[in-house]
């Protein structure tokens, strides 16, 4: 092989040309799921929109959805469930297959070793249908109550996590911080999905939860995805996770990463945009709340879509409101923006009413799910091969009938 070089270069041999890789698609999800917070306007019975929250779950569970997520809140009148694990206790039991993650338990609000003996418990309650989603905690207001200085959240975060983490395994844990101690610390009821359940980190804006998750090999929960001034946020926080599990020793998996997207639809998007009239203009009131001040666009209903379906309600992103093709369109514009994730979720907004969030999700179930898991690539393939061949095999079908009719008998 011939060597050849520049004045003023450094000698170096020429690199061998390597065949290109073969173009790989962006992963597609195959599994779907909602985020319930949950929203509720407080003009309602709280009672029963919570009763209500429990019938979402076996409707979602009868249409085929596989995971729902249910946060922890304390302020703000409109996130009224203050214990995922104890709705969660409830909606298995009302369930047959769907399974269930805490979205997300607030570790810097909770001692470790009550956490995860709490969700071990649940773990063999629901016979491994459990999901442990962890975060610092969303609302300043939740952390100022209990006395936690919003700056600390993500330390304690990190300190309770790592705690956490090793109790799940098996660990004894001694550890002393300025908040929790542990001394010889063990579980006596050890997960029930082996070597865990899984979990997943939260990751808004900040790098934080996808460092956290690297280091543990844990899943990334991307909630504010949808935010448009946050979308490198959302790519640059999966590549910083990707490097920090190479780092610890583990292989990023786009299969456990998942993307939390408001979405409503209906037959037309005139039905979308009537349904969610219905509530969106109290949703920016609480948005308002949380800020501390008055948005503009809470005027009126048409203001509070306009604005949803553009820059999106803070951290909660931009919903699409449509037809069933449209969540399509968008759901297939995340995966190529992002390089692909292995599960959406819907973050329920309660902004229309029961009936029409109801369809909503049969609509998204019926039509918009099947796009992407191939459910029909089958039957389709079967449609074009009798069309390609009805003529034919109809003929001797007609060839047969008339020989049978002719024959002596």
């Amino acid at each position: 092989m011939a060597l050849g070089f520049r004045a003023g270069a450094s000698f170096r041999p020429a690199m061998p040309v390597i065949p290109a890789m073969p173009f790989l698609p962006a992963m597609q999800p195959t599994r779907f799921g909602v985020f319930l917070a949950p929203f509720h306007n407080d003009d309602e019975n709280p009672t029963l929109q919570l009763r209500r929250d429990l019938d979402l779950m076996t409707h979602l569970d009868r249409l085929g959805y596989e995971e729902a997520w249910i946060g922890e809140h304390h302020s703000g009148s409109y996130e009224i469930i203050g214990s995922p694990e104890v709705f969660i206790a409830a909606a298995v039991e009302r369930t047959q297959r769907i399974r269930f993650g805490t979205g997300v338990s607030s570790l810097s609000y909770h001692h470790p070793l009550v956490l995860a003996d709490r969700m071990c418990q649940l773990d063999h309650q629901s016979m491994g249908r459990i999901m442990f989603g962890v975060g610092p905690g969303q609302l300043p207001m939740d952390a100022d109550m209990m006395g936690i200085d919003p700056i600390d959240q993500r330390r304690r975060m990190n300190e309770s996590l790592d705690a956490i983490m090793a109790l799940f395994a098996g660990e004894t844990v001694t550890v002393k911080t300025d908040w929790f101690e542990l001394r010889e610390a063990r579980l006596q009821l050890l997960p029930f999905q082996r070597p865990s359940m899984e979990v997943a980190l939260a990751s808004t804006m900040s790098p934080t939860g996808s460092l956290a998750a690297a280091r543990h090999g844990a899943a990334l929960l991307s909630v504010a995805a949808s935010v448009p001034i946050g979308f490198d946020t959302l790519t640059t926080n999966w590549d910083i996770y990707a490097s920090a599990c190479i780092d610890a020793g583990y292989v990023a998996d786009r299969a456990k990463w998942r993307i939390v997207i408001p979405m409503h639809i209906a037959p037309t998007r005139e039905e979308a945009e009537a349904d969610v009239r219905w509530g969106a203009q109290k949703f920016v009131r609480y948005m308002s709340a949380v800020g501390g001040r008055t948005l503009p666009f809470g005027a009126s209903p048409d203001a509070a879509i306009e604005r949803w379906r553009g820059d999106g309600f803070g951290v909660l992103g931009a919903a699409t409101i449509g037809t069933p093709d449209d969540a399509i369109e968008r759901i297939e514009a995340m995966v190529e923006r992002t390089g692909g994730f292995g599960t959406f979720l819907l973050l329920a907004h309660n902004c229309a009413d029961v009936a029409a969030t109801q369809r909503s999700y049969e609509l998204f179930a019926r039509f918009v799910a099947p796009h992407f898991v191939g459910s029909n690539a089958g039957r389709h393939a079967s449609l074009d091969w009798t069309r390609a061949n009805g003529q034919r095999l109809g003929a001797r079908v007609n060839e047969a009938i008339t020989q049978a009719i002719a024959a002596p008998r």
